[in-house]
């Protein structure tokens, strides 16, 4: 694992971040295509967002900040409230923000013993292990075509199966049969290569639509917006933010896993929740979507094997870059959904390995029945669909209701011990 903090930025580094910005790209806007926030401010917001948080955690953690989607239900019912008016989702979202901030203020007074007692490896594991079986399904929609209904009208759900396939194909050719060869640098750019394989193939077959690029300008800036706010349109976000948090320990443990790092640790995960709700709320008041640290650059970094953080800085430069020159915004946006989703069978199928390789380094006992319920609990409550709402402001389920479930259930379970280790 290339993982050193003082490389310097040379022209493979730079390539590298660029390969990240293709990773983050298709999640990240997709969030304003869905709500009508802007694709430029969001993706501006996630460059400099990126940026405050790794100068909030002292340069460490190797993510990029891109766009939740927890926050989607809550924005379109805040839209609904409001006639329309986004203003009021950003500004709720703003104030969700400082939620992470107090939280973070709290997590600075608990020790790093603490924490590992509350967060062991068999809770920890599975939830990781989560973080790539949740994203699953978004892979397999983008491989089969079912998001990109115009690409099924002209080849069919097998051609978009094969066009996945072969993009699955080239990644793993670059990573495994390039490793072979001896071309390192390479070798680390799976995502890149397969991209541009893909895109070639995707253009061949004929879907790959250019007029969105044609249409678009050289430069201009986002459409920054100020927000608004209402207790109505608080009370539907700021609870979200409670679930985000759980969610934003797994993806730093995963993270953590991935470079033999421990971030609760150092920087602390105070400082990753102070970045990450300061970015987000930094995002809001620009008129952008909450932002969440990215799983797809985690899969990225355990599939090319390259964790210095310098290639999320630079992702992020780029992002800034892309806000603000629309045609190669347009022309990233036009990468069919099939080539994303051949090459993110992959990328979330390293987040779940990761998961199991944190279980099996720690030696996790699954012969041990109060384990194994721990573990069982966790994986069932995650991909069941159970969801827990008080009232209707107030709901969580997914990730964030499956690793509370296996807190509560580790410290009933393993109470005695937890209390002597005390």
């Amino acid at each position: 694992m290339s993982d050193s903090l003082n490389q310097p930025v040379d022209g493979k580094t730079i390539v590298l971040g660029l390969q990240h910005t293709f990773v983050m790209f298709g999640a990240t806007v997709l969030v304003p295509i869905l709500t009508g926030l802007d694709v430029g401010v969001t993706l501006f917001a996630a460059g400099i967002g990126t940026w405050l948080f790794h100068i909030l955690t002292k340069f460490k953690v190797p993510v990029f900040l891109g766009s939740s989607f927890a926050f989607l239900p809550p924005i379109f019912a805040v839209t609904a409230a409001h006639g329309g008016d986004l203003a009021y989702a950003t500004g709720a979202i703003a104030v969700a923000g400082i939620v992470y901030v107090i939280v973070s203020i709290i997590f600075s007074f608990v020790s790093h013993e603490w924490l590992k007692r509350i967060l062991p490896a068999h809770v920890t594991g599975p939830i990781i292990i989560l973080i790539g079986l949740i994203l699953a399904p978004v892979a397999i929609s983008n491989a089969n075509g079912a998001n990109s209904p115009a690409v099924v009208e002209a080849i069919g759900t097998n051609g978009a199966w094969l066009i996945a396939v072969l993009s699955f194909a080239a990644a793993v050719v670059v990573k495994v049969g390039f490793e072979r060869m001896g071309w390192r640098f390479a070798s680390q750019l799976p995502v890149l290569l397969a991209l541009v394989f893909g895109y070639i193939i995707s253009a061949i077959a004929g879907i790959v639509d250019f007029t969105a690029v044609r249409e678009a300008a050289w430069f201009g800036l986002p459409n920054f917006t100020a927000p608004k706010f209402s207790a109505t349109a608080m009370a539907m976000t700021v609870p979200i933010a409670i679930v985000t948090v759980v969610e934003h320990f797994g993806d730093i443990i995963a993270i953590g896993n991935v470079v033999k790092r421990d971030f609760l640790e150092e920087p602390g995960i105070n400082r990753t929740l102070l970045g990450d709700g300061l970015a987000t709320t930094l995002s809001a008041l620009l008129g952008g979507p909450a932002n969440t640290t990215y799983s797809e650059n985690t899969g990225a970094i355990a599939l090319t094997g390259v964790s210095n953080p310098w290639v999320m800085r630079i992702a992020a430069i780029f992002a800034i870059l892309l806000s603000l020159i629309p045609k190669f915004t347009a022309l990233i946006g036009t990468i069919p959904g099939p080539v994303i989703g051949g090459i993110s069978i992959l990328l979330f199928g390293m987040i779940s390995s990761i998961g199991v390789r944190n279980m099996l380094d720690a030696r996790i006992d699954l012969d041990n029945p109060r384990l194994l319920i721990i573990v069982a609990a966790i994986l069932v409550v995650g991909l069941g669909g159970a969801t827990f709402a008080v009232g209707e402001t107030f709901s969580i389920a997914g990730l964030g209701l499956a690793a509370l479930v296996g807190i509560v259930l580790n410290l009933l379970i393993n109470f005695r011990s937890f209390r002597e280790e005390a």
